[in-house]
């Protein structure tokens, strides 16, 4: 056999070794991705939870986990396929998609960490269907969802101002930023705020101006920014939010009157 013919066999050998072993090593993910879908196709919630990260369960509401599954078609998942595996460490991910019991195809993305040696269900994200801009990415919510975001943001913190505590806001927090700081960290870190006695209220009344175009960034951090019109200063803000679970949370927050 020709020097080059066996070259181009080690190697071809190399390639199906490196796929086989990625195949090895995310079974485990595919096995928690299937059978969290069959608890949701039988609508037993309660095992589809015992799918799911410690994170995940606090980081999302028991009510708005089964009426982001209950409002899905995977509610008649059939089979899934994984276009995509990833695994590094302690995290992994599937991306691909789920057939349909009536033969439709829902594209989706699920996030692992590996937990007491089994891989669990970190987030779970679903591209919203129907029309879309072409240069917006699935991972990047729609800019009314961005105008949401902001304002349900807005509206935790400016009420808890008018409590002049934080223990609101830090409940509506995402995991991560809940692990980082105590709402006593935001008493103190938002003390001056609380202190100033403007008249926070009154944007609760406005819609944000949105800024530049968002992005997600490689860490997975989404930053939104702009300002309220409000008179005769400006309220400029700046919004980091991570996905968690199955909607985006808040995880750093700044806000400025100038």
């Amino acid at each position: 056999m020709k020097k080059w013919m066996k070259i181009l066999l080690g190697v071809v050998a190399v390639i199906a070794l490196a796929i086989a072993a990625v195949f090895y090593f995310t079974a485990g993910m595919v096995d928690t991705a299937n059978d969290f879908f069959k608890a949701v196709k039988q609508k037993d919630f309660a095992k589809a939870r015992s799918y799911l990260s410690e994170d995940f369960k606090a980081s999302t509401d028991e009510k708005v986990l089964v009426d982001f599954l209950s409002n899905s078609a995977i509610l008649s998942f059939k089979e899934s396929s994984w276009s995509n595996r990833q695994i590094s460490g302690n995290r992994g991910e599937l991306e691909g998609s789920i057939t349909t019991e009536t033969g439709g195809v829902v594209p989706i993305k699920i996030t692992f960490v590996k937990e007491n040696g089994s891989w669990k269900i970190y987030a779970l994200q679903k591209p919203a269907a129907g029309l879309q801009s072409q240069s917006s990415s699935p991972a990047i919510p729609g800019k009314a969802e961005q105008v949401t975001l902001v304002k349900q943001s807005m509206h935790d913190f400016v009420l808890s101002l008018q409590n002049k505590n934080m223990e609101h806001f830090h409940s509506t927090l995402s995991r991560l930023w809940q692990q980082q700081n105590t709402t006593e960290q935001l008493n103190q870190a938002f003390k001056a705020i609380v202190d100033s006695g403007a008249n926070w209220p009154v944007l609760e009344n406005l819609d944000p101006i949105m800024g530049n175009e968002p992005k997600v960034d490689d860490v997975g951090v989404l930053l939104l920014s702009g300002y309220y019109p409000t008179k005769p200063s400006q309220v400029y803000f700046e919004h980091k939010y991570i996905y968690e679970g199955v909607s985006w949370k808040l995880a750093g927050f700044k806000i400025e009157a100038k």
